[in-house]
């Protein structure tokens, strides 16, 4: 700024010698260059520029110049004002922020990670309160007069809650919840689950399942049978419950030795499930039927459907029989009719999971629905085996599971209340909870 001072007055004091004149063209080039010149001071210092201004238009007389001697010594006493209030100014803010920065770190605990406002509390929980540390006393010096303030518990805030904690509630203790979190496999034998998909569903369906159980910590693989799902397989052409399960057995076949899974199937791919556990016994943990086919030796899913046959009028009017070899042959597949489907299989699934069924579903192969099951008990039955009811099923109603019950006993029975044929669709939750449990059951090796 002190610079840029000098350079106007030098230029001044050269412009009468160029101009001798008085007021001439070249006295006039002058002033376009003082008032370019006065572009590069800041707009603030502009304003005590003005007297010169007017002084620097004027006849180069003795007033003149003393006139301009004079606003000259004006503009510089100013300046030396400014400067001097700008110090102060600055002088004043530095010990306001000191002051501002003490009352702060008064304020603080000692010790702390974070600054926390005086202003504000830190929250703590009704049922397992916060200590308030032991606050130091004695030495010497700002920091070791700084001390924790002394305030009992009783001052904060309880929770929006308005139920008044009970002598019997459990008291919780510190990172209780986050080692629950991190803990949901640790009693499973396996923390890998293969979901089997019942007959005219698909993979699409288990995706409610799939991301509850990963959120546990699980491994999640949901199988597409041959023509379901993304299967490019017509399903007329499927002759066999071994070309059915084909892809279910690829998968175990690319399983290490030791590995082991918790297989599960629902309704028709029971069937699969069971064809699978005689063929690769070792390699399954557990298995668990959802409302699903669960044979016996020499029988099949037909003779076990054909039971309940007569009793479900709303079975009978929802199929579709297929006959791509001509009505002179047997059925090649099994459809649904799609304006039964609600009534049928999704009487309690939200609105959109019934649109998606209705978008993805494909025709059930009608041969190995009629084949007989042919199990062991050294492979079939040296796994353990549970089953899980769907106590509001109009497809495979409860009558009928209990008789597969009955027939055929697993290990445990579980009831899923309010659960349509679907429950990975209408009881999602209460689905997963069962399958993490039975994760959790010891082994037969450890009880």
């Amino acid at each position: 700024m002190g610079n840029s001072f000098t350079c106007i007055s030098h230029e001044e004091e050269q412009r009468p010698k160029k101009s001798p004149g008085g007021r001439s063209k070249g006295g006039g080039s002058n002033s376009g260059k003082y008032m370019r010149r006065l572009s590069l001071i800041p707009s603030f210092r502009k304003r005590t520029l003005l007297p010169s201004l007017s002084c620097s238009g004027s006849s180069s007389t003795s007033s003149s110049k003393k006139g301009g001697i004079k606003a000259k010594k004006k503009i510089r006493e100013r300046h030396h004002q400014d400067h001097h209030g700008h110090d102060k100014d600055s002088h004043i803010i530095q010990e306001q922020t000191l002051a501002a920065t003490n009352l702060l770190f008064n304020q603080t605990p000692r010790n702390s990670n974070s600054v926390v406002p005086p202003n504000f509390r830190r929250s703590t929980s009704v049922v397992y309160p916060t200590t308030q540390p032991a606050s130091s006393g004695g030495g010497s010096g700002p920091v070791s007069a700084v001390q924790t303030p002394k305030k009992s518990t009783s001052a904060f805030v309880r929770s929006s809650s308005s139920r008044q904690r009970s002598s019997t509630d459990p008291m919780i203790k510190p990172n209780q919840l986050v080692d629950k979190q991190l803990n949901k496999t640790e009693g499973s034998e396996t923390k890998r689950f293969v979901l089997v998909h019942g007959g005219g569903f698909g993979a699409w369906c288990w995706y409610k399942t799939i991301t509850l159980l990963e959120k546990h910590g699980f491994q999640v693989d949901a199988v597409d049978l041959t023509g379901s799902g993304v299967s490019s397989t017509d399903t007329n052409n499927i002759t066999s419950l071994a070309h059915y399960s084909k892809p279910l057995l690829h998968f175990f076949e690319s399983l290490k030795p030791t590995e082991k899974v918790i297989l599960v199937g629902h309704d028709f791919g029971g069937a699969c499930v069971s064809y699978a556990m005689e063929m690769f016994p070792t390699k399954i943990s557990k298995a668990v039927f959802i409302s699903a086919a669960m044979l016996a030796n020499g029988q099949s899913t037909l003779d076990l459907f054909n039971q309940q046959l007569g009793s479900n009028d709303l079975m009978q009017q929802a199929q579709i029989f297929l006959y791509a070899n001509g009505k002179k042959n047997p059925p090649t597949a099994v459809d649904f009719d799609r304006s039964l489907l609600r009534e049928f299989l999704y009487n309690q699934s939200p609105p959109k999971d019934l649109a998606l069924a209705s978008v993805s579903m494909r025709p059930i192969p009608f041969a190995p629905v009629g084949e007989k099951l042919h199990v062991s008990e050294k492979n079939y039955g040296s796994i353990r085996r549970f089953y899980i009811k769907t106590m509001e099923d109009y497809a495979v109603p409860v009558p009928l599971q209990e008789a597969m019950i009955k027939l055929n006993p697993p290990e445990q029975v579980f009831q899923l209340k309010g659960s349509d044929h679907a429950p990975f669709f209408s009881r999602p939750q209460s689905l997963n909870r069962i399958l993490v449990e039975i994760s959790q059951i010891p082994s037969r090796k450890s009880s």
